[in-house]
């Protein structure tokens, strides 16, 4: 009988380690917060934003969920991409799941306040019993199998493209930029994940004023295979200036049933040259019916719901499947 043993741990192994190989990328519904997480495939983590507060622990367990679906028992990097409730306010019920050893951020809260101090505060003991990282760009984080590059941190961008990148951005002829973002959000982390000829991009909840100093008058950033839909979806961000000098040829935004997914932007990512398929966590009420995608590619259709994820995986020769956990549905692309 002990003989079956060694064969029958093997087989737990495999079910909890991450697929060999490939990168696993988990969108989490967190109601129009901000929650993904990156399994490298040596099986290094990255959390990115960890939603909201309260709720019962709603998004802590839903992150909880995705690490044990992906065989992750420690967060190895928690990237704070900015100090706001939706994004930073999940820490402490986080923390109390899942052990997190490395936390990254842009520094100390720019905003001011009672409510910005409270949460910054929270944030800060959490923070204090792991190692703080604070991000700056150009910097890249160490995770084994994945190049993680900072392109923007506390308002600062890097100053030259990235390897490949630098070419003139035409669609910034005539453009001029926003007027600057006073928030937290104009501070945010933006970061180029990089697995062989895989390429995606998250810029957390930048803003249009920032985005311009990043693909105008040339495009830093170069291409992307998955631009991760930059602030939820809003109108202050999403320029068609980064979009379509990102080129994507997929999109995933994290909107909630009533917070982001504004018309106006599923529009201009919609109509990106190029783009196969735009996938959404949630269903946006306010934008109808016709600038919504369809049914297959809604992680939740309706508002009250059980939090569904998307999930990517990557191979490293640029081709990756994206799976919708609600209705099983999945896609293939191979690499343009």
């Amino acid at each position: 009988m002990w003989k079956l043993r060694p064969a029958i741990l093997l087989i737990s192994l495999a079910a909890v380690l991450p697929a060999a190989g490939k990168l696993e990328v988990y969108c989490i519904d967190v109601e129009g917060g901000k929650a993904t997480l990156w399994v490298s495939p040596s099986g290094e983590s990255m959390l990115v934003d960890a939603g909201w507060p309260g709720f019962n622990h709603r998004d802590a367990e839903r992150i909880a969920a995705a690490a044990k679906a992906a065989g992750v028992k420690k967060i190895d990097y928690l990237v704070i991409t900015h100090f706001h409730t939706d994004h930073a306010g999940g820490v402490p019920q986080l923390a109390e799941k899942i052990p997190i050893r490395n936390f990254v951020d842009h520094g100390v809260n720019t905003e001011t306040g009672q409510p910005a101090e409270v949460l910054f505060g929270e944030y800060s003991r959490i923070r204090d019993k792991g190692t703080h990282i604070v991000a700056k760009p150009g910097d890249t984080l160490p995770i084994k199998g994945l190049d993680v590059q900072i392109v923007s941190s506390d308002g600062n961008l890097i100053a030259a493209p990235l390897a490949g990148a630098g070419q003139p951005n035409p669609d910034c002829a005539g453009y001029q930029p926003p007027p600057p973002d006073q928030t937290e959000n104009a501070h945010s982390i933006g970061m180029v994940v990089t697995y062989g000829s895989f390429r995606a991009v998250d810029l957390g909840d930048l803003t249009k004023d920032k985005e311009y100093g990043l693909v105008c008058p040339n495009n830093k950033l170069g291409t992307a295979q998955l631009f991760l839909v930059s602030h939820h979806g809003t109108g202050s961000s999403d320029s068609a200036q980064l979009v379509h000098a990102l080129h994507p040829q997929v999109a995933i935004m994290n909107n909630g049933a009533r917070k982001g997914g504004a018309a106006e932007v599923w529009q201009t990512v919609h109509d990106t040259p190029g783009l196969e398929d735009f996938w959404q966590l949630h269903y946006a009420i306010a934008a109808g019916k016709d600038r919504n995608s369809p049914d297959p590619f809604l992680a939740n259709i309706d508002e009250i719901c059980e939090g569904q994820w998307l999930k990517v995986t990557a191979e490293k020769d640029g081709s990756f499947t994206v799976f919708n956990k609600r209705n099983k549905f999945e896609k293939t692309y191979k690499k343009r």
